[in-house]
């Protein structure tokens, strides 16, 4: 819409300026007076619009700003629909009245802006039209022109108002669009916070051996989130990560997929340093499952191939099937009549349920097959039946891979080489399960509480405050 706008904005100009010169010549013949009062008119045309544009663009753009803000919150209310029905909050417009309000508030001042401007520059075009008009008529009173003459002139100047009210419009409606297209701008041209080394290099991963080395992230808080943590992780060693929320231990797997740059320390696989290498040959490595499954709101094929794009349709319906997800995809339709692999599954995946989500996202990893595995949560929203037969597919697939494995449950990942507790930013414990279950200290008691002694411990507190009878 904008290039439409700008090229019958350029028409309007070219126009406007050949008229002009045209106008400017015809009137100059009958009389070089004429021609001065058109020059003088244009020129204080011109200069009003210059003086009023720069602050109809920065309104201009403060409105499409707060234009992009309301339509923000509606798109938010409407996608959490749910959860406000849940709170009785469905009534409740206020975030989205207050949004208005503001957005009333931007367009205000612009509205009046653009008001003041119209106003000014018709009131100029009036005046200097009835001037030019009563200086031809008393050209033909004095008998230097003709009737004829008077008529051609207010016709022409009468066209060029027009013309002038035109370009105006145009003008207008250009900026309220620039308006538009700088918020759009300055959302999409975000500089890139992670950026290549100039000289970085393809990863080659030859046995998948992950060293973290004095290693600090605080994200920019200068305290908390990783202190000086120091982990090898073998070729082919699986190590779970395990610690209460908020130890690091997310952080720690999105630091090795170079998702932030760290503060301090450094990162290697096979000796090569992560900051060093591409990150697309870095990612291309590491097959992920996150906590967060995120879909795009493409085909169950186009999702599973995501990091395997020349996959063939055999090679889609294999890992779907290894990660338990092929019969209920058999079993999708979207609205449009697609069905199986072909059907879409909605903006972030929503039409499916979190299990089918995981599921789907576990196929991607099958059909990756990565040297390295970062399992966050992989197995956190399936029920015990549909985690215990894709378990069995996840540990063939590990076999000959690196693996750091995250859980809360650890039952799921008590059997892993390796486990290492985080707290508090650092490691604290790490070893087998049986030896960290010996040892007594964090992971032991959350073992326990997991295992029924919290349970057990909850029941005895009872027992001590229940009053005699």
């Amino acid at each position: 819409a904008t290039g439409d706008l700008m090229e019958s904005f350029i028409e309007v100009v070219w126009f406007m300026i050949v008229y002009t010169v045209t106008t400017l010549a015809l009137v100059a013949g009958l009389d070089l007076r004429l021609a001065v009062l058109v020059v003088i008119w244009i020129s204080a045309f011109a200069w009003l619009a210059k003086l009023y544009l720069p602050a109809i663009r920065k309104h201009a753009e403060e409105t499409a700003e707060a234009g992009s803000m309301i339509t923000g919150r509606i798109v938010d209310s409407y996608s959490n629909v749910q959860t406000l029905k849940l709170f009785s909050a469905d009534g409740d417009d206020r975030y989205i009245r207050n949004g208005f309000d503001i957005y009333l508030d931007a367009l205000r001042p612009f509205t009046r802006r653009l008001t003041g401007v119209r106003m000014a520059l018709t009131t100029l075009s009036g005046i200097m039209i009835t001037a030019i008009g009563c200086f031809a008529v008393y050209l033909w009173v004095e008998g230097s022109i003709t009737v004829g003459a008077v008529a051609f002139t207010l016709s022409l100047v009468l066209r060029l108002n027009m013309l002038l009210g035109r370009l105006m419009m145009q003008l207008n409606s250009i900026l309220r669009n620039l308006g538009v297209l700088e918020n759009s701008k300055a959302l999409i041209s975000q500089p890139l916070g992670l950026i290549d080394a100039p000289d970085a290099k393809e990863l080659v991963v030859a046995g998948g051996r992950i060293e973290v080395n004095n290693v600090e992230f605080h994200y920019g808080k200068g305290f908390g989130v990783l202190n000086g943590i120091d982990l090898v992780v073998k070729p082919g060693e699986k190590v779970g990560l395990v610690g209460p929320s908020g130890a690091g231990k997310t952080t720690l797997a999105n630091l090795i997929l170079r998702l932030y740059d760290l503060e301090s320390g450094s990162i290697t696989i096979d000796g090569q340093d992560v900051a060093k290498v591409t990150q697309n040959s870095l990612r291309a490595n590491i097959g992920v499952v996150s906590q967060d499954t995120a879909l795009f709101h493409r085909s169950l094929r186009d999702n599973i191939k995501l990091g395997m794009p020349d996959a063939t349709d055999a090679e889609v319906i294999a890992a779907a099937k290894k990660a338990e997800a092929h019969e209920f995809i058999l079993t999708l339709r979207d609205n449009r009549d697609r069905a199986g692999y072909e059907a879409f599954v909605g903006e972030r995946g929503v039409k499916l349920s979190g299990g089918q989500r995981q599921r789907v996202a576990i196929a991607r990893v099958f059909l990756k097959d990565a040297p390295i595995l970062i399992l966050d949560e992989a197995t956190s929203a399936l029920d015990s039946d549909i985690e215990a037969a894709i378990q069995e597919n996840l540990t063939r697939l590990m076999e000959n891979k690196t693996v750091i494995a995250i859980a809360h449950r650890l039952s799921t990942i008590a059997a892993l080489d390796r486990l290492v507790v985080l707290d508090g930013g650092r490691i604290v414990e790490q070893g087998t399960h049986d030896e960290l279950v010996a040892l007594e200290g964090l992971y032991a008691r959350l073992w326990k509480r997991q295992s029924g002694g919290f349970l057990y411990h909850e029941d005895s507190v009872l027992e001590e405050t229940r009053p005699a009878e």
